[in-house]
């Protein structure tokens, strides 16, 4: 009987109060559905982070004789065989060193024409203007100052080059992006809330001569307040089931299908559907407790019990 009474006292309050109800759902759906995609969207990057930092190369380049005129480092001339083979001696020396390719002049006009062959300047290049170089796999992605520490400046070397800081340059881009979706997250669930602090206070103010009965008769403070907690509970379950289902679909259509970017982005490792599966159970979660409780602290202030 009592649940009876709840559960259709629940009703009339969302009926009575639904642009509000409305409104409450909707905040709670677009806070819920950034709160979970910034989620999806750290999984991401850490996920881009493992794949790229395992992948990224260390490059010294060596001095041709187009740089001896143009290259301060290169005042000396080209790079000589010796010198070649003493930096490919203390390459191999090196604990933090897994392994090192080397390119030549051939092979790099050949990669640099496979790349930007629609270049106007790709027709200019000869073979002999390219650098030759020693691309160094590490053991430890972190530890690229041991080699430049020990190879900039050196006679026959133009310059080192990280990749892992052309990559840090993106991933920190992604990271204030991410931010920047928690930060209209946390508005979206402020507003949320007021929505929900208000839509409690107008339903307790519509049914105060009910709620008088109940106290007169002996009601506790949990009964009378039971309906109005589960009507923000009930709201916020939609608006999280709303977001749940903005997440599912947008993973689908811009990921798997529609905009298809794991076909068309294949250097990618996109987050799979099991990323996406483990958060809709914390955002459900999310979206009873936050309304529950903000109706709670609501009721303490205007419904005097």
């Amino acid at each position: 009987m009592r649940a009876q009474f709840v559960l259709s006292e629940i009703g009339v309050g969302l009926r009575r109060n639904l642009t509000m109800t409305f409104a409450v759902i909707v905040s709670v759906a677009l806070s819920l559905a950034l709160f979970g995609g910034s989620l999806l969207m750290s999984d991401q990057v850490s996920t881009m982070k493992g794949y790229w930092y395992d992948k990224v190369n260390v490059s010294i380049f060596l001095c041709n004789k187009s740089d001896a005129a143009s290259d301060p480092n290169c005042a000396k001339g080209a790079v000589t065989e010796d010198q070649k083979k003493r930096i490919k001696s203390d390459l191999d020396k090196m604990p933090v060193v897994d392994s090192v390719t080397y390119e030549t002049q051939d092979q790099a006009y050949k990669h640099y024409k496979e790349q930007f062959g629609d270049s106007p300047l790709a027709a200019s290049l000869t073979p002999d203007q390219m650098q030759e170089s020693y691309r160094i796999k590490l053991k430890d992605p972190e530890k690229y100052q041991v080699i430049a520490t020990a190879f900039d400046g050196r006679e026959g070397v133009q310059s080192v080059q990280d990749q892992k800081g052309i990559l840090d340059s993106l991933f920190t881009m992604l990271n204030l992006m991410n931010r920047a979706a928690l930060g209209v997250m946390a508005l979206m669930l402020i507003v949320a809330l007021l929505l929900i602090v208000n839509t409690v206070r107008v339903s307790a103010f519509s049914r105060r001569r009910e709620t008088g009965i109940m106290r007169l008769v002996g009601a506790s403070g949990f009964y009378i307040q039971a309906p109005f907690i589960a009507e923000a509970a009930v709201a916020g379950l939609i608006g999280g089931s709303l977001a749940c289902t903005f997440l599912v679909v947008g993973r689908y259509f811009t990921i798997d299908h529609g905009m298809a970017l794991s076909q068309k982005l294949t250097l990618i490792n996109f987050v799979g559907w099991d990323a996406v599966l483990t958060k809709l159970p914390l955002i459900l979660a999310a979206s009873v407790l936050i309304p529950a409780l903000a109706a709670f602290v609501a009721l303490r202030k205007y419904l005097k019990v």
